[in-house]
């Protein structure tokens, strides 16, 4: 059970313009400040949630999970009154109250989350079968499709290959206690391609990228290449139509995607779709 709450970001950790994430996907930036080791020390073991009485966070080491993260764990730093998360982006939390048997802190919706450690064993087990080691691919295998069409009576097939790849995507979500949770999926590589018989009149590898300029920055980010269908063949080329979708959600987009005959690829938007 998750709500939709206000993403707030930290934009940065201290002054001179540090920047709070790296440019590469997945990795956060650690700052160069003073750590508390002693508070690191105090925040090892697993805590149940005072609410709902279940394991919320498992800490071992120099990492963290929570309980609903379908990524691998992240690095993590306390530095002052603040815990500093590194998962894909940089998030801050501000640390309330700290005891060797109590950590509460304020979430990312200003919910102060009050934490208990536990003394049960048992309940690191919780963490064992909700964290896939790898990211969530969309597809696991190749899947091919075609469809053939006349045209000025001659008979074309048109080829679309989807492949699984490992760029990753990332689609926040926010549990009932305001935690940013992490979802990481795969992204597809697709391959289209003509033929008039035997002879290939067309061949190339789309990507995600290929539609940035046609969708919002927010979207572009969470979306994958999810699908391509070979539409037909007229006076102006080849046509497919491309859709970018979130994962786990009704919210896509339908892109014409015309190949003309010397090859050129122009792209417009068909559809928006939310729900």
């Amino acid at each position: 059970m998750k709500l939709t709450l206000l993403l707030f970001l930290v934009m940065s950790l201290f002054s001179c313009g540090q920047k709070t994430g790296s440019e590469k996907e997945g990795d956060g930036v650690k700052p160069k400040l003073k750590e508390n080791m002693q508070a690191k020390e105090l925040l090892q073991g697993v805590w149940y949630d005072d609410d709902s009485g279940t394991p919320l966070l498992l800490v071992k080491g120099d990492t963290l999970r929570f309980i609903d993260q379908s990524d691998s764990s992240m690095e993590f730093m306390i530095v002052k009154d603040s815990l500093y998360t590194y998962g894909y982006d940089v998030v801050s939390y501000k640390i309330d109250k700290q005891s060797p048997y109590e950590f509460w802190f304020h979430s990312l919706s200003d919910r102060i989350v009050k934490l208990y450690k536990s003394e049960n064993l048992e309940d690191s087990l919780f963490f064992m079968d909700n964290f896939p080691p790898e990211p969530i691919p969309i597809y696991t295998e190749v899947v091919q499709k075609d469809s053939v069409v006349f045209y000025n009576d001659r008979r074309y097939r048109g080829y679309v290959y989807i492949n699984p790849s490992t760029m990753k995507v990332n689609k926040p979500t926010y549990s009932d206690e305001g935690i940013r949770i992490d979802n990481i999926f795969y992204d597809n590589v697709i391959h289209i391609c003509v033929y008039e018989g035997q002879n290939s009149l067309f061949a190339r590898d789309v990507l995600k990228k290929d539609f940035q300029s046609l969708v919002t920055d927010t979207f572009y980010e969470q979306a994958v290449l999810a699908d391509m269908d070979f539409d037909g063949v007229d006076k102006n080329g080849y046509h497919f139509t491309a859709r970018l979708g979130i994962p786990e959600s009704f919210t896509h987009n339908l892109i014409s995607v015309t190949i003309s005959f010397e090859g050129k690829m122009s792209l417009a938007l068909k559809e928006l779709k939310m729900e």
